[in-house]
């Protein structure tokens, strides 16, 4: 699998407590070994962005991502309340 991040997702994750950006690393881990772990909630995000996925973070951190393939680009991260205004 190959990982990619969007300019946006990089400008967001610079923003984020140490701690936030440190549990991204620990979920994108889990997420690399298996996409469908429970823990990560994996799901679609239609709604707010068409075509993406989310996946838990923390309890409100959520990364929205989209895959291409054997290909996953993140696009964004932030709080729930953030991505979906």
């Amino acid at each position: 699998m190959e990982i990619g991040y969007k300019i946006r997702f990089q400008k967001d994750f610079k923003k984020l407590p140490l701690k936030i950006r440190n549990r991204f690393y620990d979920r994108l881990s889990l997420f690399i070994q298996n996409k469908s772990d429970p823990t990560l909630n994996n799901h679609p995000v239609e709604r707010a962005f068409s075509g993406c996925r989310s996946i838990n973070v923390t309890g409100d951190y959520r990364a929205i991502f989209k895959e291409d393939g054997d290909r996953v680009i993140f696009i964004t991260i932030g709080s729930h309340s953030e991505l979906y205004r």
